[in-house]
C-alpha cells in the first residue's frame, strides 16, 4: 500500500482542493483506482433513490440497496456535497478503503461525483447492519450464541487487520454496531470509514477534533483530543458487551441506577454477577465462554488506555482456552452524555504515563491452560 494515496490527517488542505475540482469533472472521470459510475445508472438500481430501497443512514449519508444493469446488488450510499467535511470524509473514505482488502471489511466497488452528487458503492451485505439484527425494540434476526462469537471474532480480527498488518496503520474512530454489516453466513465486515485516521509507523499518536459516536468512545480521547489505536480497542469492548447483553450502550437506564452499559458491566463484574448481563433472548449459551468475552470487553475498556490490549491479544483472549489474569484488571472509564469525566477517569489519569510511550505496554495477562 503506497502512503502516497493517503492524507487522512495530514495534508488536509489537498483534500478541500481536489473536492473542488471533484465536482468540475465530468461525469465518469476515474477517482483512484476505483471504478467509476454514473449518476443515471445509479438512479435507475435504486428506483430513483426510493424510500422503499433505504436500508441505513450514516454521519454523513444515506445507503439504499441497488441492483446494477447485470444484476449484482449493491448498496449505495449518497452523501451531502453542500457540507465541507461531507466532501473530506468522501475522500478520506474512497482513498482509506480502495485498496484495503481483507475478509472483514466491507469492499468499496465504486464512486460516483457528478454535479454535486457524491456517492459510494458498495458490496450489499444480505444480514444489514448489527444494529438492526441485535439492537432497539424490533430485532430482524436470531442470533444465537454461535453467530454472536463469529460477529466479535470477524470484528476483533478486521481491527487487527487495520491496526498491525497495514502500513500506514488505521485507526477507524467508529466502530459501533451501525457500522458492522453482516452477510449470509453471519460472518461480520466493517464499514463507513469516512471518520478513518492513519499512523505511519514513527506516530504512535495524533492530536485531532473528537469524531465518533457517544457511548463508543473512548475517554482519554473525548477528554484531550489524543487519539490513537486504543480508542478502537475501546469501542469494540463497548460493542462486545453489546453484543453479549443485547443492550445499547447509548442507553443509561441499566442496573439499579441509571447507569452506562459499561458502568453497570462492571458494577456486577466487581459483585460476580456478569451472567446477569447476558441477553435474556440466549437460552442456552456455555458459560465460561460468555463469561470470557465479557471480561475481555473489560479489559479492552479500561480507563488508562495502555492497560488495554492490542486487538491482536483480543483475538487470542477470546479464541483460546486461556485464564485471564484479572488482578491486572483495572476499572473502565467512561462518560456520561453530559460530557462530564468520571471519578474512575480522573484517578487513573492522574497515574498514567504518556500514551505515546505506553501505547503497546500491555500488561501479560494471558497464560495458556493445558489441557487435560
Amino acid at each position: 500500500m503506497n502512503c502516497s494515496c493517503f492524507g487522512a490527517f495530514s495534508g488536509q488542505k489537498k483534500y478541500d482542493n481536489r473536492a473542488r475540482q471533484s465536482t468540475q469533472d465530468q461525469e465518469g472521470d476515474s477517482i483512484g483506482k476505483t471504478n467509476n459510475f454514473s449518476y443515471n445508472e445509479l438512479r435507475i438500481a435504486t428506483d430513483n433513490f426510493d424510500r422503499r430501497n433505504k436500508i441505513g443512514r450514516g454521519g454523513f449519508g444515506t445507503v439504499y440497496k441497488g441492483i446494477l444493469k447485470n444484476g449484482t446488488q449493491v448498496a449505495v450510499k449518497t452523501l451531502s456535497a453542500e457540507s465541507k467535511q461531507g466532501e473530506r470524509e468522501f475522500l478520506t473514505e474512497i482513498d482509506t478503503i480502495s485498496n484495503v482488502k481483507h475478509p472483514n471489511l466491507v469492499e468499496l466497488i465504486g464512486c460516483c461525483l457528478h454535479e454535486s452528487n457524491r456517492i459510494l458503492v458498495y458490496e450489499y451485505l444480505e444480514n444489514n447492519s448489527l444494529d438492526h439484527a441485535l439492537l432497539g425494540s424490533r430485532r430482524t434476526l436470531n442470533l444465537d450464541w454461535r453467530k454472536r462469537s463469529v460477529i466479535c471474532m470477524g470484528t476483533a480480527r478486521g481491527l487487527a487487520y487495520l491496526h498491525e498488518e497495514l502500513v500506514p496503520h488505521i485507526v477507524h474512530r467508529d466502530i459501533k454496531a451501525s457500522n458492522i454489516l453482516l452477510d449470509s453466513n453471519f460472518e461480520p465486515k466493517i464499514g463507513d470509514f469516512g471518520l478513518a485516521k492513519l499512523f505511519p509507523d514513527d506516530i504512535t499518536h495524533i492530536s485531532t477534533k473528537i469524531a465518533g459516536t457517544t457511548g463508543y468512545l473512548a475517554p482519554e480521547y473525548v477528554l484531550g483530543g489524543q487519539l490513537t489505536l486504543k480508542a478502537d480497542v475501546y469501542s469494540f469492548g463497548v460493542l462486545t458487551l453489546e453484543i453479549v447483553s443485547g443492550r445499547s450502550s447509548g442507553n443509561t437506564y441499566y442496573g439499579r441506577m441509571q447507569k452506562l452499559l459499561v458502568e453497570w458491566a462492571w458494577e456486577l463484574y466487581e459483585e460476580e454477577k456478569l451472567l446477569e448481563l447476558v441477553d435474556p433472548e440466549l437460552e442456552e449459551y456455555p458459560k465460561e465462554e460468555v463469561l470470557r468475552y465479557m471480561k475481555v470487553a473489560l479489559f479492552c475498556t479500561q480507563a488508562n488506555a495502555s492497560r488495554r490490549p492490542m486487538m491482536s491479544q483480543v483475538m487470542e483472549m477470546l479464541s483460546k482456552n486461556v485464564r485471564l489474569n484479572e488482578k491486572q484488571l483495572t476499572p473502565p472509564g467512561f462518560f456520561q452524555d453530559s460530557g462530564q469525566v468520571t471519578d474512575t477517569l480522573l484517578k487513573n489519569k492522574s497515574s498514567e504515563s504518556s500514551t505515546s510511550q505506553q501505547m503497546n505496554s500491555f500488561p501479560t495477562t494471558i497464560t495458556q491452560v493445558t489441557p487435560r
